[in-house]
């Protein structure tokens, strides 16, 4: 079981306390041992010096010439020593010495003459033992052994100069005090009673000393590890408070530096998979992405439809015989891909099923990728290219037919100019000529604007901010305005982001959009402008007027080249406006009530950040008009 840093820190401050406390105690133990030892055989020794001088006396007394002789010299001592009251009381005395059980004299045939204890007078000597200053001698651990020996041991202390009598002197008798372990065992204990709370107070303390340091010193890491959890958890731009130390005031600064980079890359990775993701969704061919183990992982709304549930494994998804299961089974059993299967569809169209697996780095599988390609699809794109090329040939071919339609009407023109100047005294035919030159002139503009309309434009899209784009364009829109009495009103949204567009072209169009505005409100009205952002990141620009509006009729027709309803109009205008849009990749939408007015709603990109590209300019012609791109309603 893993352990955490800080259990580590507190474990680790509480050993070194408790070995240092342990030590101490035992040094202190091993001091108190030997003080206690060495205190008991004071005490023997003072007992046996007590006793000895006692006996002397008897001694003396019994060798002096007034004693009887016909009695043996050790029989009177033992005697006198026997009824030395005093010696008896000293002998009876010494058991209540700490740590001594009895003190006994004893004659050289090992038997008692006196003992503390009455009863064991006469009797033989138990047997021997070790003498106390083996003990005193001994190192601390074999002291320490004979006291926590279970039961205690039994040492003796002896008078170093034995009782000597008769002539020669001859050893008479010995003093014993006999030493018990067990009781010098109690008293060590009650010592270290207090050392020992002492010690145990002195490591709960250092155990609760450690863990605030231990919090203080991790506290750091803790921040750390919290800013690791909100960056795990998406959130972007985490910034840790860390202390002002020197040492960490540099792992703040790489953190915040890390979490920076780490927003950034998420930001463009979220970015990607959107992009991704919208790709994959809009593919005309079926995608699906199968586990190891024939679990459906992904699959785009082109597969949908063919499978039977959302989610699940492939039996479930698909029947036994079905091209799609067969062709992922053979991709998982072979870790190869299958022959390419043309496999026809309900519907009429066709599909090209291809299975690829997926594998990593060593060499082991991830899944299967099901690909089922839209051969319709692509045979109408051809078609499409194919007849994008054929348009795009006439309409260099009708341009070019414009412009040599061009330039005999500039010859008509000046020859008409002429032919005014001698017929100037000719009224009948001066009015014939300027009928003529009329019509010349009204050509001239319909080839003028065939060729406006045709002639190829290099966009320059960058990033660009509608309001001003279109307050530039406000005193020629409020000049016309005011010949007519109508109020324009400018609405803008406050977050509205800049657009991707080319800004010469498409203020033009807006121009466009609301002259027309102001000439559909002769008698006068209100010309609202707004541009907001839609929720699929658009910018939208609203031209509404409340003018007469636009006949059902006409309302299809109005994007038409030369198709007009006023009576000296060009028709040249909006078409002009929808190609800009689309050239654009936009949308243009138009509502029209007849009598309440007309409102176009213009849709546009939005443009990344920092993004700036110039595309080449596409012929209206070769325009390819996509669903979508134009829609118009009539409200009554």
């Amino acid at each position: 079981m893993p352990f955490s840093l800080k259990t580590k820190q507190v474990a680790a401050v509480t050993v070194i306390v408790g070995l240092a406390v342990i030590l101490v105690s035992l040094w202190y133990a091993s001091s108190l041992i030997t003080i206690w030892l060495g205190e008991t055989k004071a005490r023997a020794e003072l007992i046996t010096n007590m006793i000895q001088h006692r006996m002397l006396e008897a001694a003396n007394t019994a060798a002096t010439p007034e004693a009887p002789t016909d009695e043996p010299l050790e029989s009177r001592v033992q005697a006198l020593l026997a009824a030395d009251a005093g010696l008896q009381s000293i002998v009876a005395a010494s058991q209540y010495a700490d740590n001594v059980l009895y003190a006994a004299i004893v004659d050289r045939n090992d038997r008692i003459i006196i003992h503390s204890d009455p009863g064991e007078n006469g009797r033989d000597m138990k047997e021997p033992v070790e003498n106390l200053e083996t003990l005193l001698d001994a190192g601390p651990i074999e002291q320490a052994r004979a006291i926590y020996t279970r039961g205690g041991k039994e040492y003796e202390y002896r008078n170093k100069q034995p009782l000597l009598i008769g002539d020669p002197p001859h050893e008479f008798a010995t003093i014993r005090v006999r030493i018990s372990t067990l009781l010098i065992r109690g008293k060590l204990e009650q010592q270290m009673r207090t050392p020992l709370i002492t010690s145990a107070v002195a490591i709960a303390l250092a155990v609760f000393v450690a863990m605030l340091l231990a919090q203080l010193t991790l506290r750091p890491i803790h921040m750390i590890r919290t800013g690791l959890a909100r960056l795990g958890r998406g959130e972007l731009d985490v910034k840790v408070d860390l202390p002002e130390d020197a040492e960490l005031a540099d792992l703040g600064d790489s953190f915040k530096a890390v979490s920076a980079r780490l927003a950034a890359d998420r930001e463009e990775l979220e970015g990607q998979r959107a992009t991704l993701e919208s790709v994959v969704d809009n593919l005309e061919d079926a995608v699906a992405l199968f586990s190891p183990t024939g679990m459906l992982l992904f699959a785009n709304p082109a597969m949908q439809p063919v499978l039977n549930a959302e989610s699940g494994p492939l039996d479930q998804l698909l029947p036994p015989d079905h091209p799609y299961r067969v062709a992922v089974e053979s991709a998982l059993s072979t870790r190869a891909s299958p022959q390419p299967a043309n496999v026809q569809v309900p519907g009429g169209g066709q599909r090209l099923v291809v299975a690829h697996p997926v594998e990593d780095a060593d060499g082991d599988l991830l899944g299967v990728m099901l690909v089922a390609r839209n051969l319709t699809y692509l045979s109408q794109v051809e078609s499409t290219l194919n007849y994008s090329r054929k348009l795009a040939a006439l309409s260099r071919l009708s341009a070019g037919i414009a412009h040599e339609v061009k330039n005999p009407l500039n010859a008509t023109m000046i020859h008409l100019e002429l032919l005014k100047m001698q017929l100037s005294e000719q009224a009948d035919a001066l009015e014939h000529v300027a009928v003529i030159a009329a019509q010349v002139r009204r050509l001239d503009e319909v080839v003028q604007g065939f060729l406006k309309f045709t002639r190829p434009e290099e966009l320059q899209l960058q990033p660009v901010d509608i309001p001003p784009l279109i307050e530039q364009m406000m005193p020629i829109v409020s000049a016309e305005a005011s010949k007519h009495n109508i109020d324009v009103r400018l609405e803008f949204a406050a977050d509205l982001p800049p657009a991707s567009a080319d800004s010469g072209l498409l203020q033009q169009a807006f121009l466009n959009l609301a002259l027309n505005a102001c000439q559909a409100m002769p008698n006068g009205g209100k010309l609202r402008i707004a541009a907001t952002r839609t929720p699929s990141h658009q910018i939208a620009v609203v031209f509404e007027d409340t003018g007469v509006g636009i006949a059902p009729e006409h309302l299809a027709r109005i994007f038409d080249l030369y198709f007009t309803t006023k009576e000296h109009g060009s028709g040249i205008g909006l078409s002009l406006v929808y190609r800009t849009i689309q050239l654009h990749d936009g949308e243009i939408e138009v509502q029209s009530a007849p009598g309440r007015g007309t409102t176009f709603r213009v849709l546009l990109r939005e443009a990344p950040a920092g993004a700036r590209r110039s595309l080449p300019g596409i012929l209206g012609l070769h325009d390819d008009v996509t669903p979508g791109s134009m829609r118009s309603s009539s409200a009554s």
